[in-house]
């Protein structure tokens, strides 16, 4: 007899495991260099479009869900863990849904300055404390 009661945490770490890798992949490698600039400007900066950085996030963030995709998917036939399609959309979907909010920097901005914030957001430039606070927001999706 089998048991089966360790299947979803070896599911979860498995899944866990691709995705965190992908992010890292479709945020520092696959996102272009002109998407990385692009994706937060907003028509209140002078010489910025929010038009362009919505293009621009929505590019990047079609890429870097298309990585995670491939990741799970890839990884789930080497390493053999069933992944339910179901739940596999839903957590890319909210992956992809987070990324984008965060991305356009401008939620995050008003979320820090909501939370007194601000200085650890400007901390930095866009490398320092916006990019860990975006990291908090994009880091944790759970399949199984």
């Amino acid at each position: 007899m089998t048991d089966h009661s360790s299947a979803p945490a070896i599911r979860f770490a498995a899944a866990y495991a691709l995705l965190r890798m992908a992010a890292d992949l479709g945020d520092h490698w696959i996102q272009s260099d002109h998407q990385a600039v692009t994706k937060g400007q907003h028509d209140e900066n002078d010489g910025e479009f929010s038009r362009a950085g919505r293009i621009a996030c929505t590019a990047h963030v079609a890429t870097y869900t298309a990585t995670q995709a491939v990741a799970l998917f890839a990884g789930s036939r080497v390493l053999g863990p069933r992944l339910k399609p179901s739940r596999v959309v839903a957590a890319l979907s909210l992956s992809a849904a987070t990324h984008w909010w965060a991305d356009r920097r401008i939620h995050l901005r008003a979320v820090a300055a909501a939370t007194g914030k601000e200085r650890f957001y400007a901390l930095g430039g866009p490398l320092g404390g916006a990019y860990a606070l975006d990291l908090l927001c994009t880091s944790d999706v759970r399949v199984r």
